[in-house]
């Protein structure tokens, strides 16, 4: 690989004169500059990370904070999706990126320790549990932070628009005659699930749709299993509902066959409605009516604001980034009567 030296001697300057082209230095002329830049190209020069690293006081990398409960890692339909919107973004801006994972060559260490670990110049945090002391720890350091569906206090987050959403599919759902509607929503302590939750109720109020208590669930997201399990506890009530929302596509899928196994069809004896719009509810049959949330963007603008946050953060603004989704209405919300 071609070095610094070889390059001044090609351009015939000094190695100073090619430093200053690489860390464009405006002490020398725009045409030497570009002269230099080009034969470095040309030669396959590559600057020295740690070079570079001594220089700025950055690493040029990211942490990123994933720990999925369900434990599927980058299969995980909506995250996967977010983070390869991060990544993109981050390696258009020079910037690497590295997993937290609370260990390294087999040391146990907290998160705030690996990141320091790491040198990444600041961290992501998503699909976590927020509330753990650890996460704590690791938002209340000095490290520049950017969250994702989720909020603290002096932290920039970006968030899906989950209380727009919810009203998009409620409204969705009473346009299409229904009024006997359950959902069997996610984690209690979990922010999305609030939001979601309080959507659900206000539209549906507004609307003048009673939801009795019975009709409201829990099951973690994406526990197919245990969505099953709920959807049979309300199939079996006295007045069942005629339209049941899950907390996101794949748990759908598992209320989907828990009304299959009983001889039902989808949407001619129970409707569906997921959340999220992962690929998969979208091509099979029924379609299922979900709500898609953008994960390119809402990745996108989480690495360009932790990124601006880490490089001039005097004039970043600490703030709450919410990206809207849009319905996809699908064929599993079968058209009633009005207010059947």
């Amino acid at each position: 690989m071609a070095s610094m030296k070889d390059i001044a001697k090609r351009c015939n300057v000094s190695i100073a004169t090619v430093s200053k082209a690489m860390n464009d230095y405006s002490d020398i002329g725009e045409e030497t500059k570009n002269f230099i830049l080009k034969t470095a190209s040309e030669m396959g020069y590559l600057p020295n990370s740690q070079a570079r690293t001594l220089k700025t006081k950055r690493s040029y990398n990211l942490g990123v904070l994933f720990v999925d409960e369900a434990m599927s890692g980058l299969t995980h339909d909506y995250f996967n999706h977010v983070l390869e919107g991060f990544r993109k973004t981050a390696e258009t801006r020079g910037y690497d990126i590295t997993f937290t994972i609370g260990k390294d060559s087999g040391r146990k260490m907290n998160y705030y320790e690996h990141c320091r670990y790491r040198g990444v110049d600041g961290v992501v945090i998503a699909c976590v549990n927020f509330n753990t002391d650890e996460v704590q720890e690791l938002v209340r350091s000095s490290l520049p932070i950017v969250t994702i569906d989720h909020v603290f206090d002096g932290r920039i987050a970006v968030v899906s628009n989950n209380a727009a959403g919810m009203e998009k599919l409620v409204d969705y759902v009473y346009q299409k005659g229904h009024r006997k509607i359950a959902y069997i929503h996610g984690e209690d302590n979990s922010s999305v699930t609030r939001s979601r939750l309080a959507s659900f109720y206000r539209t549906a109020q507004s609307l003048g749709i009673h939801i009795p208590e019975e009709y409201i669930r829990f099951a973690p997201y994406r526990d197919a299993d245990k969505a099953a399990q709920e959807t049979g506890y309300l199939l079996d009530l006295k007045d069942p509902p005629t339209c049941i929302f899950y907390p996101d596509d794949y748990a759908a899928f598992g209320g989907f066959n828990e009304i299959r196994e009983r001889g039902l069809r989808v949407p001619d004896n129970v409707s569906i409605v997921g959340y999220d719009g992962i690929m998969a509810a979208r091509i099979l049959e029924p379609k299922l009516a979900t709500l898609c949330q953008d994960t390119e963007a809402i990745g996108r603008i989480a690495a360009n604001r932790l990124i601006d946050l880490i490089e001039n953060p005097r004039a970043a603004l600490v703030d709450k980034f919410t990206v809207d989704g849009t319905l996809f209405k699908g064929t599993s919300v079968k058209t009633l009567a009005d207010g059947a």
